[in-house]
């Protein structure tokens, strides 16, 4: 019997060779698009776009990052010495905690777990853009509901919770806007969900907010199975580069997402300095009243550019963001501070044209970004 011959195939040039396809969900996704640094000729700006802290890092958390690591050694994979302290100073069995690369990984996982083709992930508008590829991702259908003036519409939200929805996403402070559910609200809303939707809870920014305004999402968490509450050591903790997050929800919830996250997620150094800051809380405390200070002030400054357009929102976030509603628009104020030395936050691509979002910095940059954004405006005129 003679050998069969396979032979060559050939791929004609109007037929070229076929690759690996994402799933359609996948390839709705928009990357996530961070706060810029540089300025569109490459100039290297002063940073207010991505809400870093202006006071940097606790000087604890830099003589332990000074200390840490041994490089040919794997992290402690769960994250035990942070879980405890994390317990430690906020009163949390540490068998209830996890630790992720950031909040962000926690809050995709959160949606990976419980979501998927065919369900509904729920948001308010001009929330914070990662829930919706949190969404996509694991092939669920974002649905997003109507903003009260820019805030959270509790009644709209729960307005659109049907047999689909899985997971509500709800930022508090909110990320972009600053604004802020009350406890009362924030009570009112889970109790209105069904006991099979998970509430996920981003506190990113809750060290800014007066601890006698709290919004009860610890204990909610403590007290039901359907309540995740993420944390991030990005924002007051000041160790954004260290990518360290945490959250919070009933075992048997923290079971799950412990099978999801990434192994060795938190690497040794960021653990070590994770640990030290949280044991820092003055560092917290002086964050949180520098932010209070210093976000006064400016958005006093900026209501009376009120007969300009300029409307800055009510924040309870270490940003403030202003809407452009005169003649001097959001990107004329953008790219006038770029100018001047400044990067702030632009945020069309989040439906949000008119407004500018600026993170609360030094007292000497705030003082002189109000007085950059008032020339602008005269010169609007």
């Amino acid at each position: 019997m003679r050998p069969r011959v396979m032979s060559e195939q050939k791929i004609s040039p109007e037929q070229p060779a076929k690759a690996p396809a994402p799933k359609p969900w996948i390839a709705a996704i928009h990357s996530y698009v961070p706060g810029k640094s540089r300025s569109a000729d490459g100039r290297e700006l002063i940073k207010l776009s991505a809400n870093e802290n202006p006071l940097g890092t606790s000087p604890a958390a830099l003589e332990a990052r000074a200390k840490a690591s041994i490089p040919s050694l794997y992290p402690d994979p769960d994250s035990n010495a942070l879980r405890e302290k994390l317990g430690e100073v906020h009163g949390i069995d540490p068998s209830r905690i996890i630790c992720g690369t950031g909040s962000g990984e926690l809050l995709t996982i959160s949606a990976s777990a419980f979501a998927g083709p065919g369900d509904e992930v729920l948001y308010v508008r001009y929330g914070f853009s990662l829930y919706e590829i949190a969404a996509r991702r694991c092939g669920a259908t974002p649905v997003v509901a109507p903003d009260l003036d820019y805030g959270t519409d509790v009644d709209a939200l729960l307005a659109l919770v049907n047999e689909k929805t899985r997971v509500v996403f709800l930022a508090n402070p909110n990320n972009p806007t600053g604004s802020y559910l009350s406890k009362g609200e924030m009570a009112r809303l889970h109790a209105a969900l069904p006991a099979d939707v998970l509430l996920v809870l981003d506190q990113a920014y809750i060290e800014y907010v007066s601890p006698s305004d709290d919004d009860g999402g610890l204990e909610l968490a403590a007290k039901h199975a359907n309540v995740f509450v993420t944390r991030t050591f990005s924002k007051a903790y000041g160790l954004a580069g260290e990518r360290v997050g945490w959250g919070t929800g009933a075992p048997e919830l923290i079971e799950v997402l412990n099978r999801l996250r990434g192994p060795f997620n938190v690497n040794n150094g960021a653990q070590v300095v994770a640990c030290a800051a949280v044991c820092d809380q003055d560092f917290v405390t002086h964050t949180r009243e520098h932010n209070r200070i210093e976000r006064a002030r400016f958005v006093a400054a900026l209501g009376a550019l009120g007969n300009h357009g300029l409307r800055p929102l009510p924040s309870e976030a270490n940003f403030v963001l202003t809407l452009f509603e005169g003649k001097l628009t959001a990107q004329m104020a953008h790219d006038g501070l770029a100018e001047r030395g400044y990067a702030t936050r632009w945020l069309p691509g989040q439906g949000l044209p008119q407004g500018l979002r600026i993170t609360i910095g030094t007292t000497e940059q705030m003082t002189e970004i109000a007085a950059i954004l008032r020339e602008l405006a005269e010169a609007a005129r």
